[in-house]
């Protein structure tokens, strides 16, 4: 079943959500202070929080970055615009001003939940190896790896099948949208530079010569 922990000092506010939320089928938790949450956090991780900020003890701002890993959605009286801004770059998943309507914030945490247990599909990983499909990133042993347009294309196409051998021919077909300038006559080149620029933060070979066929990951 799942369990959200809801951190509100107020007594009504609590109990009209613990309601709220046990007749929607959650199980429920509660702290009435932000210290109380801390506590209830080293014992118990919950799939979502939802958490006022203005708590006695430990304010709700300190109490977020203790929530690492699990979704909260802020339920507030502070409506200011850089106060709910300032809160969802810090890591809340949503923010919801008091007075709310239930049944807006009962759809607000389905799609938390929902995007917390999707998952990511920007990150590659195979081999030892981590590539970032958004921000272009690629790690080789949790080391940054510098890769040109064209060696990006190439090892994002390998890792999305890597215990495949990839011929020559799918990989330009693949990487063509991305690299349309890379033709068959340079492709060993940019795998060749591919392979010594992985070696290199590495410390071993990742991508493996099929005579005949084509390439893979080792």
């Amino acid at each position: 079943m799942t369990t959200i922990a809801i951190v509100e000092d107020d007594e009504y506010i609590g109990d009209l959500l613990a309601e709220a939320l046990t007749e929607e089928g959650y199980a429920v938790i509660r702290a009435y202070s932000g210290t109380e949450a801390l506590m209830l956090l080293e014992h118990r991780h919950p799939d979502l929080i939802l958490m006022d900020l203005m708590l006695p003890g430990l304010s709700g701002e300190a109490l977020l970055p203790c929530c690492k890993g699990i979704p909260v959605i802020v339920v507030s009286a502070k409506a200011d615009v850089d106060d709910k801004v300032k809160l969802l770059l810090d890591g809340a998943a949503d923010y919801v001003t008091k007075p709310f309507q239930i049944r807006e914030l009962l759809a607000r945490i389905t799609v938390c939940l929902r995007d917390a247990h999707e998952p990511d599909t920007s990150l590659l990983w195979a081999k030892g190896l981590c590539l970032n499909t958004v921000t272009r990133e690629v790690l080789a042993e949790n080391t940054p790896v510098h890769l040109t347009r064209t060696e990006f294309a190439i090892l994002k196409t390998l890792m999305q099948t890597p215990t495949q051998v990839i011929s020559k021919s799918a990989i330009l077909d693949r990487i063509s949208l991305e690299t349309p300038d890379c033709a068959e006559s340079s492709l060993k080149v940019h795998i060749s530079n591919l392979r010594k620029k992985l070696n290199a933060v590495g410390g071993k070979e990742y991508i493996e010569s099929v005579w005949g066929i084509g390439f893979k990951l080792i």
